[in-house]
């Protein structure tokens, strides 16, 4: 079974042996997608072991880290109608890529499809999924799967169009919560986000990994999210209860100094979003504070 529907895009940097086994994993479906590898400036051999291992990959080497913005750089190179997102840690389980394009065919105004999470070596769920499948958002009789108000991009396919419409990640953002804004803005322009729970996505994560600047990008991120879309008091409280609930380090009062020295061009840019899109927003601010799976830690 082969499933020219979907194109898979990766991006890394200095994870030479976990893209390896990614890549290895993926070439292993029974769609046989395409994928496209964007190198973020790794200096660990990455670009030569995926010529050498995997040949038929599109490499891109932009020659510095992007960040998320390495996935926009590769979409220009999708010519299929989805694209599906991956990290270089985790892959995409047989049959899901083509379940989550039938979704997709089915509906046309879903423009996501997220994916069950298994964290691998144990193969248990990852704790998210359990509020992504308990979603408090309403949701259109249509709709295969509960609504959801953001997405995880390890774990989700979406449509090439939309993605590009949206305008993509935001280069600010670098990493880190980076989907927040971008699932926002899809929602602003009428798509609707769902998560299907037959469909699966193994994630063994890296042991090279940076907590606590990903810590720091995701307090910004967050509070740069906010600013730029909520109306001016949700944005204030939810300013003011990520300043009494973040831990009380350097790493939270860098991050919140890094997102205030922003708000000249995060004035700028400013658009708040419909009111619909905002009203399912608040309906999960609550879940989020409960959240168990949503800690700023590291």
């Amino acid at each position: 079974m082969t499933d020219p529907r979907t194109t898979v895009v990766v991006i890394t940097h200095n994870r030479r042996p976990e893209l390896l086994r990614t890549l290895d994993r993926l070439a292993e479906l029974p769609e046989r997608p395409r994928v496209i590898v964007t190198d973020n400036a790794s200096t660990d051999g990455t670009a030569v072991a995926v010529a050498r291992h995997h040949p038929e990959v599109l490499l891109l080497r932009p020659g510095r880290n992007l960040g998320a913005v390495g996935r926009n750089l590769a979409v220009c190179h999708v010519h299929t109608p989805y694209v599906a997102f991956c990290d270089d840690d985790s892959w995409w389980a047989p049959g899901a890529l083509s379940g989550a394009a039938d979704l997709l065919d089915r509906h046309p105004a879903l423009g996501t499809v997220t994916a069950r999470i298994v964290v691998e070596p144990d193969g248990v769920e990852d704790p998210i999924v359990g509020e992504l499948r308990n979603s408090p958002l309403p949701r259109p009789c249509w709709l295969p799967g509960p609504a959801l108000g953001s997405f995880l991009a390890a774990a989700t396919v979406l449509r090439a169009d939309a993605f590009r419409a949206a305008g993509g990640f935001h280069p600010r953002l670098w990493l880190g919560g980076e989907e927040e804004l971008l699932a926002a803005d899809l929602a602003g322009d009428g798509w609707w986000l769902t998560y299907a729970d037959h469909l699966t996505v193994h994630h063994q994560p890296s042991v090279v990994r940076d907590a606590t600047l990903r810590r720091a990008h995701g307090i910004r991120n967050t509070l740069w999210f906010t600013w730029l879309r909520r109306p001016a008091g949700r944005a204030l409280h939810r300013t003011v209860h990520l300043a009494r609930t973040v831990p009380r380090d350097t790493v939270s009062l860098r991050a919140f100094a890094e997102a205030t020295a922003a708000l000249p061009w995060v004035l700028r840019e400013r658009r708040v979003l419909p009111a619909e899109v905002e009203s399912r927003l608040r309906l999960l601010e609550d879940p989020q504070r409960r959240s168990t799976a949503r800690r700023y830690t590291g």
